[in-house]
């Protein structure tokens, strides 16, 4: 499977406003550069201690995404250069992002992660606690960070009905922030949409997607580092 084909017809299909974000978790270094030599340079990352060790060893200037769930523990580790985190599923987190981007004079991209799936796996805030917060101005304070939108998943179902359903709250509870509170022109993107179900995603609004397997193949993810 040559990732790089892959990527350049999967590109193809996606309207411009689209960033294809290559999820890159097990995957070695070398078949990222490969994908950045032919123009890529948005890559997502699960954990932290992988993210950290690719960080290190590949051109500077990747856009690195933290697409996993983030533990207040680990933000360290990654804010001297992370571009965007998408996992922001608490105020507690939130806060501490800002806190440690504020240590190294950063302003850092990110999303808020909305729970909308059924599994009780996934993480993130529920549509009306999100919009508590935003009701409260409970952000307002955090000047080192850039709130650029929401991050969902959809319930991992063969039940198209049901994604769809799942990703037009997302699209619903965005369209609502926006009308009804001072949001700045930044919050703009909806990351949302994997492998097996981005085309719905798109359709329903997404701005980024975030694709593993269907550019790199399937994962070993005995290959996985651990975390930090």
């Amino acid at each position: 499977m040559d990732c790089v084909e892959n990527y350049k017809n999967i590109k193809k299909t996606l309207p411009e406003n689209v960033l294809l974000l290559a999820v890159s978790k097990t995957k070695p270094a070398e078949e990222i550069q490969r994908l950045y030599d032919f123009g890529c340079r948005d890559f997502g990352e699960n954990k932290v201690q992988e993210l950290s060790k690719k960080y290190e060893v590949l051109p500077k200037d990747i856009r690195w995404h933290q697409i996993g769930h983030l533990q207040t523990n680990k933000i360290k580790y990654i804010i001297p250069f992370v571009y965007m985190i998408h996992s922001i599923d608490s105020l507690k987190l939130a806060e501490e992002v800002n806190k440690q981007a504020q240590k190294h004079g950063r302003i850092v991209n990110c999303l808020l992660q909305i729970k909308v799936a059924q599994e009780e796996t996934k993480f993130g805030f529920s549509p009306e606690e999100l919009t508590d917060l935003f009701k409260n101005n409970a952000f307002a304070a955090l000047k080192n960070i850039k709130l650029c939108g929401l991050m969902a998943m959809a319930t991992n179902t063969d039940d198209e009905n049901e994604v769809l359903k799942e990703f037009s709250e997302v699209k619903n509870l965005y369209n609502s922030l926006r009308i009804n509170y001072p949001i700045g022109e930044e919050f703009k993107e909806i990351s949302m949409g994997m492998s097996e179900d981005y085309p719905i995603a798109v359709k329903e609004g997404s701005t980024i997607v975030r694709l593993g397997s269907v550019i790199f193949g399937e994962r070993d993810y005995s290959q996985q580092s651990g975390n930090v």
